[in-house]
């Protein structure tokens, strides 16, 4: 008998590459930890300086460049996991973008350009994805995407990505009961705040991290292998009767709001 937590023989596409900081690299390293095989993708080739001497603490998965607003490259990369495997048993969505000027004013100054751009990068292209991803998961599958607790409850400095992250979670609720049918199941991980490239774009982040952590019951913040653990529990046998979980690894910052 299978371990639960084992992933050999899984395949899938772990996106939203960019450093060594990134919650990518944590999924991606403790989803080559279990057994799984997977593609991961970059935004750009100015990310390769960055993202290539990652590939060893990945397992040497093949990198991809994917621009998630451009169809043709979202085609690539499901068409290369249609030739390498035949099929995709999981799909990491680590993406997240707000114009500067939108992300630190007021969300009711939010321009509907930066609105749009905030929306549809980070969470439009999760449903473009799933999309592509329905007919590889043949077998079934998981869908993840990251999301923050800015979504439930106001704090301090996170403006648009609040109501953009509400979109996000709302949107794997629908896909999980869309694609539960056909043995797909959809999460959301709520990781606490954690020095990614995108969320260093945050006003007073430094604060916003001090303060999170002082206030979890635990007295830690989540790191981007937490956040890895938590994604492979989801996608593995273990997690086989869950689906529309929005699940918080924080320390349980969340409460103490």
């Amino acid at each position: 008998m299978s371990h639960p937590f084992s992933l050999r023989n899984k395949v899938g596409i772990v996106t939203g590459l960019a450093n060594e900081d990134s919650i990518a690299l944590g999924c991606a390293q403790a989803l080559h930890e279990q057994g799984a095989e997977m593609l991961v993708t970059y935004a750009s080739a100015s990310d390769e300086p960055k993202v290539l001497p990652l590939a060893e603490a990945m397992g040497y998965p093949e990198l991809l460049p994917c621009d998630v607003q451009d169809d043709t490259q979202l085609d690539a990369l499901f068409d290369r996991a249609r030739e390498r495997w035949g099929r995709i048993d999981f799909v990491v969505h680590s993406i997240a973008f707000a114009p500067l000027e939108d992300l630190h004013g007021r969300v009711v100054d939010s321009s509907r350009e930066g609105f749009k751009l905030a929306m549809d990068v980070s969470c439009h292209s999760f449903l473009r994805m799933a999309r592509r991803a329905e007919p590889l998961m043949t077998e079934g599958g998981t869908l993840l995407c990251m999301t923050y607790h800015g979504s439930q409850r106001v704090v301090d400095n996170y403006g648009l990505m609040g109501p953009v992250k509400a979109a996000l979670e709302s949107a794997m609720r629908y896909l999980a009961a869309e694609l539960g049918p056909q043995g797909i199941r959809v999460h959301a991980v709520s990781a606490g705040p954690i020095r990614t490239r995108a969320a260093s774009s945050l006003e007073a982040f430094d604060e916003l991290l001090e303060k999170s952590e002082a206030r979890s019951p635990l007295g830690r913040l989540a790191s981007i292998e937490d956040v890895g653990n938590a994604v492979v529990y989801l996608t593995s046998p273990a997690g086989a009767a869950t689906t529309g979980t929005l699940l918080y690894i924080d320390g349980g910052d969340q409460i103490q709001y």
